[in-house]
Parts: C-alpha cells; sequence; structure tokens
C-alpha cells in the first residue's frame, strides 16, 4: 500500500488540474486556440488518472482473501498502467489529432489575452503541485540519482504524478510558444503546431510510464543491496550450511515476499531447525519492515539441485 504522502501529492494533483481544465476550456472557446484546447483535454485527463491511483491504492489496501491470498497491492501497480493508456490514447491522441486538423484548417486566434491568462493560471497551480510532488519524490530517492530512483521505486503514485506534471508544466510552455508564434508571425499554424508537440511530449510521458509501471506489475524483486542483507542474515544463522536459492517479488510499495531455501547442517535436530527458520523470520521483518511474508524452506543441496538447476543456485558458503 503507498504512504500517506503518496495520497497527499495525488489529492493535491487532483484538485490543482480540476480547476485548471475548467479554466483551460473556456479559454479554448473564447480564442478557438488548438493548443489551448489540447492543454485542457490534458488537464482533465490527468484529474482521471488522479482519481484512478487513488481507486488503485484503495483497491490495494484490501486484505488478503481466499481468492487473493498476497493482497491485492497488484491493483496498485495495474491502475498505474491503466493511466499510462489514458494519457497515450486520449491526451497524446486527442491533442496531435486536433493539431494536425488545426495545421491544414488554421484560423486565426481571438481574445488572445484570455489565453495568455488562463496559462499563467495553470502555470502558477501546475507548478505547486509539482512542486509538492517533487518534495516526495526527493525524500524517497535518497542519495540515489533520478533516474536510478525512478528505476528503483516500488511506489508508482508519486513518480506517476511528477511525471504527469513535468509533462504539464513543458506543454504549457509549448502551448503559450505556439500562441505566440501564431500572433506575432501572423501564422495560425503555429498554435496546430504546438497541440502536436504536446501530443508528442504526452506519447513519450505515457510510453516511459506505463515501461515502469510494466516492470511492477510483473514482478519486480527487491533492490541488489536489500537481497544482499537478506542473504546474510539467511548465511548469518547457525547451522545453516548454504543458501540455496532466494526469491523475492513486490506486492506494493511496503510488501514484499521472501522465499528461501536452505541447506541445513544435517546433525541438527529438527526442534532446532525450526527455531532456526522462526529467528530468522523474525530478523528478516525486524530489519526490512517491507517484508510481510517469509518462506523458508529446508532443502539439501541436491534436492534444490535437481528442482530448480545448477544455475540458480548460489554459491556455497566460506
Amino acid at each position: 500500500m503507498a504512504s500517506h504522502s503518496s495520497k497527499t501529492v495525488i489529492y493535491a494533483a487532483l484538485g490543482g488540474n480540476l480547476l485548471i481544465a475548467i479554466s483551460k476550456f473556456g479559454a479554448a472557446w473564447f480564442t478557438g486556440s488548438s493548443a489551448m484546447l489540447s492543454e485542457a483535454i490534458h488537464s482533465l485527463v490527468d484529474t482521471g488518472n488522479q482519481g484512478l491511483l487513488l481507486h488503485g491504492m484503495r483497491q490495494a489496501a484490501k486484505p488478503a482473501s481466499s481468492e487473493h491470498p498476497f493482497g491485492h497491492g497488484l491493483q496498485l501497480y495495474f491502475w498505474t498502467f491503466v493511466v499510462a493508456i489514458l494519457i497515450f490514447g486520449l491526451g497524446a491522441g486527442v491533442a496531435m489529432v486536433e493539431g494536425i486538423d488545426k495545421i491544414f484548417h488554421p484560423h486565426p486566434l481571438e481574445n488572445v489575452a484570455v489565453s495568455y491568462a488562463v496559462l499563467s493560471f495553470s502555470l502558477v497551480f501546475e507548478g505547486a503541485t509539482w512542486l509538492v510532488a517533487l518534495r516526495a519524490f526527493r525524500s524517497d530517492k535518497g542519495g540515489r540519482r533520478w533516474l536510478d530512483a525512478i528505476k528503483s521505486s516500488k511506489d508508482p503514485t508519486v513518480f506517476t504524478v511528477l511525471f504527469e506534471d513535468t509533462a504539464a508544466l513543458l506543454g504549457l510552455l509549448i502551448a503559450a510558444a505556439g500562441i505566440a508564434a501564431g500572433q506575432v508571425f501572423d501564422a495560425p499554424v503555429m498554435d496546430g503546431v504546438a497541440s502536436v508537440v504536446i501530443g508528442l511530449l504526452l506519447a513519450v510521458t505515457a510510453t516511459l510510464l506505463a515501461y515502469e509501471s510494466q516492470s511492477l506489475l510483473t514482478g519486480e524483486g527487491v533492490q541488489p543491496e536489500v537481497r544482499a542483507s537478506l542473504r546474510r542474515l539467511a548465511e548469518g544463522e547457525p547451522g545453516v550450511v548454504r543458501l540455496n536459492e532466494l526469491l523475492t517479488m513486490h506486492f506494493g510499495p511496503n510488501d514484499v515476499l521472501v522465499a528461501l531455501s536452505l541447506d541445513f547442517d544435517d546433525a541438527q535436530l529438527a526442534s532446532s531447525v525450526e527455531n532456526t527458520v522462526s529467528r530468522l523470520e523474525r530478523r528478516i521483518m525486524a530489519t526490512h519492515p517491507e517484508v510481510t511474508r517469509v518462506f523458508i524452506e529446508a532443502q539439501s543441496f541436491e534436492a534444490s539441485r535437481r528442482a530448480i538447476g545448477p544455475a540458480s543456485l548460489s554459491p556455497p558458503l566460506r
């Protein structure tokens, strides 16, 4: 389940985008600007997207059931993927179609001052929501580089809003440039060109978002440093001869499953093995609070090799 800060980011973006969408539609009606209409549709799609993210968070918070024994955490990743599709299909598609139509059928803009006023208003609100998303993302990324932080993030809500708001700010600047160029050079076609560029910007944003969300949806494991920590915890237990296999999967930002196959010293009593398993589970969850389920299998190295193949086995302890 996503954190409280994620909900704050989404609520801020939802409120801001709704107000901006209304103002943009009004400006598009007054001026006849294709770029402004594209931006209005963009903001409306973003508003709907934030609603879908909130729905995904509510679905992900549902408790486990017999039909979903591992919970509903993947719902968040599914709805994030739907958001990417909507950005591409509605936002980018409509903007490009509208822009191409304006290029082939240009007409002079009217009441241009209204467009500039709405764009200025939108820049203020979009900038405010962008700062909220940026602060939340920076607190999560720590000392990692931006691209590394996006790739390693397991909470798609924050980077989705950040992607959307970044695209929105760039779109506003593109729309303003298109309107200004059309006015200065008396070339209404530039308004259509700006709309097409906005569509391409949204297409790129949707592609990046879809790529990140599909990776989470199809079962990402933990980061290498967390995996190394889990290995050390397992191999540090007395009586463990070898870690045969270590499997992890994120079912949500703070919902991780860990499965271990361990080869124990044959001289140990069954009760000693049971105590080791219980102690290791507690240590893993205490060290990594995001781990909610731990499954440990006691299996000899030879049996594990026959089951999963030698290439998947971990090296022996030294």
